[in-house]
């Protein structure tokens, strides 16, 4: 017992100093996770064998990469797979067409570089090995991704997956290969069991996330719904090793199936504590603690393997995702190759297995994971060094439906270095355009679907109908919805006008009412409708889009500048700060200050 605990804190001690040395010593462009394989090499059997497995890591780590595994299926953005509304001019792929093309080509390539590792004689089965070329580690490529804040972006998402599919064809496949070859494992056919069961779990948990009850029991000392997900995580990783295949199938389709359920973000942030805090850098220690690569170095034929299935590595990689050179700079492409390079939960799994059934040796196996782990390390300081991040300076694009003294005001004072207005408007319409400011305005034939989608109207950050008659307001903001733009602003009076609007997620705004709240606003808070009025001294709202100030009080906060945050909206919810209160991805903060300040804390908060 005494023995046990001293390795248990040594490996705890080794995972939380990782990270602050890595700081102290301005090591950034080492991904933590490769920084803990590296630490573990050196306490490990290779370094100080100062660390004994027992029963007490072997569980801490094996929950450490079925969380990683988890986590990794919880990472997928399924809109990712959806037909988005692009914006006139935007260059993006298909990210499922182009993902299948980038992994078919990715496991044609490992294929033909199999029959080259069984020509030398290194292996005898070129299946196993086009497996072990053609799988790509999820549990580096996500936490690169996290520390460089591409998780969300067009690219991350390719990249991310990329990675999943990879990996879990390859999972699926080693099943398939272990059934085959290894009779004493269950049937492969009985892994249809298991999505099934996925299915029936995915279900349940979209009718009992409607329920009150759970909500409520989600808070306190019940934190039911954290409960659901451990005990989900641990019945589809059982249901997976009894059906015969490899546990992190059913701990990957956990996260998964919890990913289809859109958790909020407060959730997931929790989930991510729970993973990154403390199971996963314990697996990550124990990768390298258990690795002794001593015995490789006295074998040359072993030696002269290294380089070769590394070559392989970044050839099956680089080579087939080069086509996203179609869409992004030589560097970015390059950087997404090299971070799939990384490989290392399968290959240490594919090559478990494969020693076990007696297809390598010893030596082989320790050969394998260590080009696993030398990509792990290489691959994402590769990536960190090839990919440039582009500060984007993308205007929001506004569109006007209807223009009369309101919209023309409106776009006059819209700040011109964050907007991109265009005001619409049929020809016959009289209006009075001030010679002081020239105005975008395009001239239409009507208001008609087909007439808006001709000139672009519909595709925008933020469409504003505004035209003389409510019911074609709501006919022309309904559109705009279902063509996919996120904000839609109507104008409309009647009450059951505005209720199907609301119905329909449109903002609404009434003249009427608005008017009437302005006059309330100036007899009771002068100050306050100056301040909404004048340009010098006008509310900004700014989205808390950046994961790095996640959890952060307003006190710690490193910049505000000459900023005030005046209301937090957090969701449903209206928020009065103070020093305590923490950032929240998703947060909408109103905020007033010099308009330079402003434009640099914007810039901060959301840079995603």
């Amino acid at each position: 017992m005494h023995a046990s605990l001293s390795s248990l804190v040594i490996v705890i001690v080794a995972a939380f100093l990782t990270p602050l040395l890595l700081h102290r010593f301005r090591l950034q462009m080492i991904p933590v996770v490769v920084a803990e394989i590296v630490v573990g090499i050196m306490i490990g059997k290779t370094g100080l064998n100062i660390v004994e497995q027992d029963m007490w890591l072997e569980t801490l780590s094996t929950l450490g990469f079925l969380f990683l595994m988890f986590l990794s299926g919880l990472e997928i953005d399924f809109s990712a797979f959806a037909n988005k509304t692009k914006r006139k001019g935007e260059k993006e792929p298909n990210a499922f067409f182009v993902v299948s093309i980038i992994f078919v080509g990715i496991f044609l390539v490992s294929l033909g570089l199999s029959y080259t590792f069984v020509w030398l004689g290194y292996i005898d089965n070129a299946f196993l090995m086009t497996l072990i070329i053609s799988t790509i580690s999820v549990g580096v490529v996500v936490p690169t991704l996290k520390d460089a804040q591409l998780m969300k972006t067009t690219i991350g998402q390719t990249i991310l997956l990329i990675a999943v599919i990879a990996d879990l064809v390859t999972m699926v496949l080693l099943a398939v290969f272990v059934s085959t070859y290894d009779p004493s494992h269950g049937n492969i056919w009985l892994l249809l069991g298991l999505f099934l069961v996925g299915v029936i779990f995915y279900f349940a948990g979209k009718y009992f996330k409607k329920r009150s009850f759970v909500e409520t029991m989600a808070k306190g000392t019940i934190q039911i719904d954290t409960r659901a997900v451990f005990a989900l995580i641990i019945v589809l990783v059982a249901l997976s090793e009894t059906l015969g295949a490899e546990n992190i199938l059913g701990a990957f389709l956990a996260g998964v199936l919890v990913s289809l359920l859109a958790p909020n973000q407060d959730f997931v942030h929790k989930l991510d504590s729970f993973g990154y805090g403390f199971f996963i850098p314990i697996f990550f220690v124990m990768v390298g603690v258990n690795l002794d690569l001593r015995p490789l170095f006295t074998k040359l034929d072993i030696l002269l393997l290294i380089p070769l299935l590394f070559l392989a590595l970044v050839i099956s990689k680089v080579v087939p995702v080069y086509i996203l050179r179609i869409w992004y700079d030589r560097n970015t492409t390059l950087a997404a190759g090299f971070l799939l390079v990384s490989t290392l939960s399968l290959v240490i799994a594919a090559a478990t297995i494969a020693e076990r059934m007696g297809m390598i040796d010893e030596n082989m196996k320790g050969a394998l994971i260590l080009v696993a782990v030398l990509t792990s390390v290489v691959s994402p300081i590769m990536f960190k060094k090839l990919y440039r991040v582009e500060k984007e300076e993308r205007k929001k694009v506004v569109k006007l439906i209807g223009t009369n003294q309101f919209t023309l005001a409106a776009v006059r004072d819209l700040s011109p270095d964050e907007y991109e207005p265009t005001l619409y408007h049929i020809r016959q319409d009289k209006i009075n355009v001030a010679v002081d400011h020239v105005f975008p305005i395009v001239d239409i034939e009507d208001y008609s679907l087909e007439t808006l989608q001709k000139h672009d109207a519909l595709t925008a950050d933020v469409v504003v109908v505004l035209t003389g008659d409510e019911q074609t307001n709501a006919q022309i903001a309904i559109w705009a919805k279902e063509q996919g733009v996120p904000r839609v602003i109507a104008f409309a009076e009647s009450p059951s006008v505005i209720q199907k609007l609301k119905d329909n997620e449109v903002e609404t705004l009434s003249l009427a009412l608005s008017a009437g709240a302005m006059l309330k606003a100036f007899i009771e808070s002068p100050n306050v409708v100056h301040m909404l009025t004048k340009r010098d001294i006008t509310l900004h709202e700014i989205e808390m889009n950046n994961l790095a100030y996640h959890g952060v009080l307003l006190r710690q906060f490193p910049f505000f500048g000459d900023c005030i945050i005046v209301r937090i909206f957090r969701g449903h919810e209206s928020i009065v700060p103070h020093g305590d209160t923490e950032m929240r991805i998703g947060d909408r903060m109103i905020v007033t200050g010099s308009e330079e300040y402003v434009k640099e804390l914007r810039e901060l908060l959301e840079r995603k």
